[in-house]
């Protein structure tokens, strides 16, 4: 059963699920719209940072707020409504305690704790329940809960600034600055919307950067995580931000150094590559496991040409945010180091998502072929 609103009521729920970017981590982002049987509008939210109230159950705070009875509404949602106690307890019984008539849901929850008994309970309830539009743009707005639901893994976000022939450093080394300013500002906004920051000791080393959330604002700062084999990143380092969550990972144990850098801060976990090859580095896909595991849903790569490479030759990354600066610079560091491949047929095949112009410079967004289905 479906109404001519319908698509006009999951469009405004999926407005309100773009404001919970960066801030619901790692809950999906979900919104929610109280309607009621005349078509007017009771109350609407979205989900909250982590422990908070779920977007039904701010819609409801708001009619009430409003003044406004939700006996009879329909409640539009962007993901089914979650029927389980976790950190914060069951939508469906606050909808069903509200008097809501009917839900129409973009999609159902895939995390196997819900997956189809949020609707079953609503239907129990006498409520009527309807698979609604805005479901591809619920999951893409969701596309790492949805991997770590599904695979158990984050979705791999590897981002990179370069010139237009694709150099990220002059030889020397020397990056600072490639893109411009609205461009920097952009790739932090994205680095705010993951729930973990990545890069590797190399680039620890060679730039000391901070890698934090400093040029837009936000609510939060995503935790960072450094892929260090030996344990070489230097206690002070600029990373070490007062209160942030940091993890080392390490493939080899140095008891000293180990404590120095849970002196500043830092958890450090061992995760040795296993296969022939990996002696003495850390096992890139156990890591993304790990992190996954650890309820991480996006993971923002920053990292210099050799642990970008290591994570594209193993089928780690997923999507590519490349920014191109209109400028050359000729022989300098790439991208990334994989390879060589002996033909062209074995290139990674790259799908455009998007291309922007970001101040004076393109944002490009690619994701590896087929890796949208999982």
């Amino acid at each position: 059963m479906s109404n001519g609103n319908d698509g006009r009521w999951i469009e405004r729920a999926l407005e309100l699920a773009q404001c919970a970017v960066g801030l619901a981590e790692p809950n999906p982002r979900v919104g929610c719209v109280l309607v009621d049987a005349a078509g007017g509008l009771l109350g609407e939210g979205h989900t909250q940072a982590v422990g908070g109230p779920h977007a039904e159950i701010m819609a409801l705070r708001d009619a009430a707020a409003r003044g406004h009875a939700t006996l009879g509404a329909t409640a539009y949602v962007t993901l089914e409504p979650c029927s389980h106690q976790g950190r914060t307890g069951p939508c469906c019984e606050a909808l069903v305690a509200a008097g809501v008539h009917r839900v129409v849901a973009s999609l159902a929850d895939p995390n196997p704790l819900v997956g189809g008994q949020g609707f079953a309970q609503l239907r129990a309830a006498g409520i009527v329940v309807s698979m609604g539009p805005g479901a591809d743009a619920s999951r893409e707005l969701n596309i790492g809960f949805f991997s770590r639901m599904q695979r158990n893994m984050p979705w791999v976000r590897l981002k990179v600034a370069a010139s237009l022939d694709g150099q990220t450093a002059l030889d020397n080394g020397a990056s600072q600055w490639i893109t411009g300013p609205a461009a920097r500002a952009d790739g932090h906004a994205w680095r705010a919307r993951a729930c973990v920051v990545l890069t590797g000791i190399g680039t620890v080393r060679d730039d000391d950067p901070q890698l934090d959330v400093r040029l837009v604002p936000s609510t939060r700062q995503p935790r960072l995580v450094v892929v260090d084999s030996r344990l070489e990143t230097p206690p002070d380092a600029r990373l070490f931000l007062p209160g942030r969550d940091i993890t080392l990972y390490a493939a080899t144990a140095d008891t000293s150094r180990q404590a120095a850098l849970q002196q500043r801060g830092a958890s450090v976990r061992l995760l040795p590559g296993q296969a022939a090859g990996t002696e003495g580095k850390v096992d890139l896909r156990a890591m993304l496991a790990d992190l996954a595991a650890r309820e991480t849903n996006e993971v923002h790569v920053e990292a210099g040409h050799r642990l970008n490479g290591s994570l594209l030759r193993e089928g780690l990354v997923d999507e590519l945010l490349v920014y191109l600066a209109p400028k050359l610079i000729g022989l300098g560091r790439g991208m990334s180091h994989f390879g060589p491949l002996a033909s062209l047929e074995q290139a990674l095949a790259l799908d455009f998502t998007s291309i922007d112009k970001i101040g004076p410079d393109l944002r490009v967004l690619a994701r590896v072929r087929g890796r949208s289905h999982f």
